[in-house]
């Protein structure tokens, strides 16, 4: 098997060769520090502040009062990513990050009166990570262009989200003064719209707009599927009343609106222009040694209703578990796994749907797996068998992406690309146990 194009955690890794744990309760002004000794016991505690000089101090500290090398020495922290983080792993310690909510349960194991405050959850970290490696995680240092395309993913679903905000807002000014607009673009979310409304914002204005007018509207944006007479038809249809002053107010603020829409729509442009040049990068990067294997961005692009969105999603948030070839951790990340919850009290098990998950991992695999099953035929006819079951249409989907991930990692692992026909019989076998 080639080589993954990330870097994976070193398996034999282990406690043992560790001298010394520190626990540090990350915060955004100072940190908590307490230092812990092979046997378990607090050694030394104290505040770093979060500025440069004041972090190259402490490490410089720690290394004179532990006369061990870096690697000698494991972190435990609540971040996997972050200046602090990063300058600890050039400097050669071993960082290990683990979940906020995972640290609140063990916290559990020192004081039962709910009890909470920075130095005890520094000692908590650094305790735990001696006894409880593996709950953790070991940070390493991501492919420069996984962080890049990490930010500008998030950012671009920021972006859209704003848009999203706005045009809201935006119908809903239109709505008060002329709802019969909507009826061309009822999301109010459309680039020829914002102009017509620049032009309609009166009814000085929509009983002035001419033929012509609107034909250079729709021509100019490209517009087909409207005619010039269905767009006067809508415009200069019957008006509601308003009340004196509203239809100035309400010009203003769509004028308003529409400047800020185009600001940020043409950032979301660019957000996504820049998110493909990211993925071109990966793409164009050499082969591995057998001309027969394949990038995992490739493989991944290779599979049914994976487009721009799913793939820079994956790729950003599950990175690890790509470059480990982890099924178990890449289902769980993304809500597909189930949580099931037994008890001597109950003869039967509950099985619900995991909340605790990555929610943009979550919405980028639902939109993988409802595009899937409209262009791959053994996907389709998993999710009929489901639904036929009896499954809600959320939970068929979330089945089908599980599905997607035992094929994603089978490929990765054998570094081929997606072959329907290879998978076509996994179709003609009785449905397992689904995700909840």
């Amino acid at each position: 098997m080639g080589s993954t194009d990330w870097p994976s955690e070193d398996r034999s890794d282990r406690m043992e060769a560790y001298e010394w744990v520190v626990g540090i309760d990350w915060a955004m002004d100072a940190h908590q520090v307490c230092v812990v000794d092979r046997d378990g016991r607090p050694q030394w505690t104290r505040e770093v502040p979060h500025t440069p000089d004041d972090v190259q101090e402490f490490m410089a500290w720690l290394l004179a009062h532990t006369a061990c090398d870096p690697s000698r020495i494991a972190i435990a922290i609540e971040t996997p990513r972050g200046s602090l983080v990063d300058t600890l792993i050039e400097r050669g310690f071993a960082v290990w990050a683990i979940n906020p909510k995972q640290l609140d349960r063990f916290r559990d194991r020192f004081t039962v009166a709910g009890a909470k405050d920075d130095a005890r959850d520094a000692l908590v970290l650094g305790a735990s990570l001696r006894t409880d490696r593996h709950a953790f995680r070991r940070v390493a240092v991501d492919d420069p262009v996984i962080v890049q395309l990490r930010s500008l993913s998030r950012l671009e679903e920021e972006l859209q989200q704003d848009v999203r905000r706005l045009t809201n807002r935006l119908r809903e000014q239109v709505y008060r003064v002329h709802p019969a607009l909507l009826t061309l673009c009822p999301a109010a979310d459309e680039p020829w719209f914002w102009t017509l409304l620049e032009q309609t914002a009166t009814p000085d204005d929509r009983a002035q707009l001419t033929a012509t007018a609107v034909k250079t509207v729709l021509r100019s944006h490209r517009l087909r599927r409207l005619t010039a007479d269905a767009v006067l038809a809508a415009v200069r249809g019957p008006n509601f009343y308003t009340a004196p002053g509203v239809v100035e107010a309400v010009k203003v603020q769509i004028e308003t609106l529409i400047e800020h829409l185009r600001l940020v729509a043409a950032q979301h442009r660019r957000c996504g222009d820049q998110i493909e040049r990211v993925l071109s990068e990966l793409r164009a990067r050499p082969e591995a040694a057998d001309p027969a294997e394949h990038r995992d961005i490739a493989i991944l692009e290779s599979l049914p209703g994976v487009g721009r969105m799913v793939t820079a999603t994956m790729l950003a948030e599950a990175a690890y578990a790509l470059a480990d070839r982890d099924y178990d951790t890449l289902r769980t990340c993304a809500g597909i796994a189930p949580v099931t919850k037994r008890s001597g009290k109950r003869r039967r098990a509950i099985v619900t749907m995991r909340r605790a998950c990555n929610r943009r991992l979550r919405t980028a695999v639902y939109h993988w797996g409802r595009v899937s099953i409209r262009w791959d035929a053994g996907a389709r006819a998993y999710y009929d068998r489901l639904r036929a079951r009896g499954h809600a249409h959320a939970r068929a989907l979330r089945s089908v992406v599980d599905r997607w991930f035992r094929i994603l990692i089978a490929m990765l692992r054998d570094r081929r690309l997606y072959d329907a026909t290879r998978f076509e019989a996994t179709v003609a076998v009785s449905v397992p146990g689904t995700a909840a």
